[in-house]
Formats: structure tokens, C-alpha cells, sequence
């Protein structure tokens, strides 16, 4: 049976997800609060099998490395068209003026590709990788077997910014529309910011829908 947690971190109350079996834990977006992600991974108790990144924008990337050198061969997994943002303090928004405040953030490569509609199995649990960019032009969403997280595309209500680079509204609608609207209304969405809901909440409810 899998199971998920999450954890709020105090940079943009971005989510980190747990998602977890018997045996293993795969990490979705480690964000700021690297001693609370660590607390949360020793609560569960299962063995690290690896990092899901959504997007790489820098509030969803920064404990990445600090869990790489806790569990040693945790492998990263990214899409390709973002894959250089995560050493490109630019591209993943850590290096902008208006985060002047905050060390430019640079991640070592990652380690392996996500591929569109493909289906993946790590530490005995499976999802499909679906590609939702609107947010960011490597954006995507994991789809278990009940339950999507969709990172920065879709929240309780609302959508994802456009307005950052590779943004784009009509592009991010139509991949709500099309890649997650579509599946069943029961299943629970886990998004990258607030709280969790439902495909059906969303399109009852969603004033973008």
C-alpha cells in the first residue's frame, strides 16, 4: 500500500511529498527546511529511493544536494528541458535581483530524464510521468495510482504562476484541461504550494475552469 506526507517548508510554503511503501520513500521536491525533511524521512522510516523533481524553480530544488549527501547514490530525476536550470542560478530564479537576499543556488546534474507518458517503478512503487508545462516549460505531474501531485501547475482553486520565464498562460490551462482534469474526479491532487484537493473539487470549483 502506498502512502503520502508532506511537509511545508518556510520558503514560498512550498510542499515536499513522501510517498512511501512497505520498503521505500521517493521524495518530491525537497525544498528550504532540510532538517525537517530529514526529521520526516526518519519518522517514516523507509530507505530513500529517490528524488521527483516537478519543476526546478529554486523553492522546490534547495535540500536536493543536502539529501544527496545523506543517503549516498539517492538518484535525481528531472525533466530534460530543465535540467540545466538546476546548476543556472538564473534559470531556477535563485539568482534574480529580487532574491538578493539569498545565495545564488547551484545543484549538481541530476541523474536521470523524465520521458512523457511513461511509466516508471522505483522502490516497488509506480506512476506515470506527465508532461504539464505552463508554470515552466519542464513542469510536470506524477500520477500514482490514485492520486496526482502536480507541482506548480494546479492548486485548490487556482493555477500555477505564468507570468516567470517559459511561462505561459493558454499553455498552462490546456495542460490542466487536458493531462489533469481528465482524470477521476475521486483522486486527490497534491500541489507544490497549499493544501491537497480533488480532481472533482477542481472542476466544480476552479474559477480557471
Amino acid at each position: 500500500m502506498i502512502q503520502i506526507a508532506r511537509s511545508v517548508n518556510e520558503v514560498a510554503y512550498e510542499n515536499t511529498y513522501y510517498i512511501y511503501n512497505e520498503e521505500h520513500v521517493l521524495i518530491v521536491d525537497p525544498g528550504s527546511d532540510t532538517a525537517t525533511i530529514f526529521s520526516a524521512l526518519e519518522q517514516i522510516g523507509k530507505i530513500p529511493a529517490a528524488i521527483l523533481l516537478t519543476h526546478t524553480h529554486y523553492d522546490h530544488i534547495l535540500s536536493v544536494d543536502k539529501l544527496r549527501e545523506k543517503y549516498t547514490n539517492l538518484p535525481v530525476y528531472v525533466h530534460p528541458l530543465e535540467a540545466d536550470w538546476l546548476g543556472d542560478p538564473m534559470k531556477n530564479l535563485s539568482g534574480l535581483s529580487h532574491n538578493a537576499h539569498m545565495e545564488n543556488l547551484v545543484i549538481q546534474p541530476a541523474d536521470y530524464f523524465f520521458e512523457d507518458e511513461k511509466s516508471y517503478s522505483i522502490g516497488g512503487m509506480t506512476f506515470t510521468v506527465v508532461e504539464t508545462p505552463g508554470h515552466s516549460a519542464g513542469s510536470v505531474s506524477l500520477i500514482f495510482k490514485d492520486f496526482v501531485v502536480s507541482g506548480d501547475a494546479m492548486f485548490q482553486n487556482s493555477i500555477g504562476r505564468w507570468d516567470l520565464p517559459t511561462g505561459n498562460q493558454e499553455t498552462l490551462l490546456n495542460s490542466c484541461k487536458t493531462r489533469l482534469l481528465v482524470l477521476p474526479e475521486e483522486f486527490k491532487v497534491y500541489p507544490g504550494h497549499g493544501e491537497p484537493t480533488t480532481i472533482g473539487m477542481e472542476k466544480e470549483f476552479n474559477p480557471f475552469f
